[in-house]
């Protein structure tokens, strides 16, 4: 009888119990904090006297495969079929003695003992950051040494609030800005438990209770891929526009530690050859901090999130082209000459595209959205991609005709997560409706 239909516990099924409570991290937290639970008794699903009649030589083979497994764990065994095919004794329960046993059951001794190590080390530096480990103990064992050494960071930053320096110049071995960018969050919830004090006991995850059947759940790793050049993706109620220049993950990191961070940058293009700025300059970067202070003599600012497009859109009197670049209008939030122009918002026609308008709309409400209905999608139907990760937020601030749209993306309505991306768009298409009297 193949393991995987078998309606009995068998020793890969015992075995997958035990490695779920290793992959959830229950096993390493009993290294630091025993619960209790030890000696451990696991119960097995076991043939009953009707299917002993049945098949003896199964249910012999089953027995005999546990009986043979035995040595990290015990068997209890439970009577069955005394009154139908005779007394017999058949296993019924696992019994771990300790948590060590049921972690060399799975090999996972060497694993046990770098994370009393790690842990060890992690004390070392600061008793609290003891419940850091409760908390994740499969992530300290995944990071090793850069654990301890993002606790080290960690405790300067307790010891040093507000540094007044670029994290560049945060002078600690084996730190550096590529490694802060890599461990941020790790940084950040160290750095929590430290200004806690470890006080408490460990959050209510750290001690979920096990469900022995079922997926096995793996703790979720650091996210070491989060980067400064792309920006991150508000969730719903996220205020983009309302975090200053803090909107990539690492300047939130300096805003949350007082680190020092570069400006933000804001790209704009005048589109008037009669209103000449900076001598023939056409194309300029600014820091945010400036353009708020400008009065440009334009009447109308089209803000596109494609490089290309800014690039290419034509001549337009009194007109202004500002580079977007996804959720990074926070630049925009104390822009408030941009009040009295006619601001017009060119985004991909997906659910972020309309959840970013509705978060310029935050600062300033005035603002149209251009080439982001419904015509424009079903007439590039042939172009249409996929949206890898819809925006799930309720929008407050989009017209009704916006709404409806941004529902259908969610719902479904044209196709799974369909998108039309806006440089997938006819650049005749769209002129005509950028141009005057388009």
């Amino acid at each position: 009888m193949p393991a995987e239909s078998s309606p009995w516990t068998t020793l890969a099924m015992l075995r997958a119990q035990s490695l779920k409570a290793w992959n959830s991290g229950s096993l390493l937290r009993e290294l630091l904090e025993p619960s209790g639970v030890y000696p451990r008794r696991r119960s097995l699903k076991r043939p009953t006297a009707a299917e002993l009649l049945k098949d003896y030589a199964a249910a012999q083979a089953w027995a005999t495969q546990l009986v043979a497994g035995a040595g990290k764990y015990s068997l209890e065994t439970a009577e069955v079929g005394r009154t139908t095919i005779g007394s017999n004794r058949i296993p019924s329960a696992a019994v771990f003695a300790s948590v060590e046993d049921e972690m060399a059951f799975v090999s996972k001794t060497r694993d046990a003992v770098r994370f009393r190590e790690l842990a060890a080390g992690l004390c070392d530096l600061d008793p609290a950051l003891r419940r850091w480990a409760l908390k994740r103990p499969q992530q300290l064992l995944g990071l090793g040494e850069a654990a301890l050494t993002a606790a080290r960071v960690a405790l300067w930053l307790r010891d040093h609030p507000a540094p007044g320096i670029y994290v560049r110049q945060l002078s600690l071995p084996g730190v550096h800005t590529k490694f802060i960018e890599g461990h941020r969050r790790v940084i950040d919830e160290m750095a929590a438990v430290l200004a806690a004090g470890g006080a408490g006991s460990e959050p209510a995850e750290a001690r979920a209770p096990e469900d022995d059947g079922g997926v096995v759940e793996v703790e979720a790793a650091d996210d070491a891929s989060e980067s400064a050049e792309a920006p991150s993706v508000p969730e719903a109620g996220d205020a983009v526009l309302g975090n200053g220049s803090a909107r990539t993950p690492a300047a939130r990191f300096a805003a949350r530690h007082g680190f020092l961070h570069p400006p933000e940058l804001v790209r704009f293009r005048l589109l008037d050859a009669d209103r000449p700025l900076l001598g023939e300059g056409r194309d300029i970067t600014v820091t945010a901090e400036a353009f708020s202070l400008l009065r440009l003599p334009v009447q109308t600012v089209i803000v596109t999130e494609n490089l290309v497009n800014f690039l290419a859109l034509p001549e337009r009197p009194g007109t202004l082209a500002l580079f977007g670049a996804g959720y990074g209008f926070s630049a925009l939030r104390d822009a408030a000459w941009l009040q009295d122009c006619e601001v017009l918002y060119w985004g991909d026609l997906d659910t972020h595209g309309f959840h970013i308008l509705d978060q310029l709309r935050a600062a300033h409400p005035h603002v149209t959205s251009v080439l982001m209905d419904e015509a424009t999608l079903m007439a590039h139907r042939d172009v249409w991609g996929s949206e890898p990760k819809q925006s799930r937020a309720e929008l407050a601030r989009l017209s009704a005709e916006e709404s409806e749209l941004y529902e259908a993306f969610r719902n479904d309505t044209y196709g799974p997560a369909v998108r039309l991306e806006q440089e997938l768009i006819r650049w005749d298409w769209a002129l005509d409706r950028l141009l005057p009297g388009g």
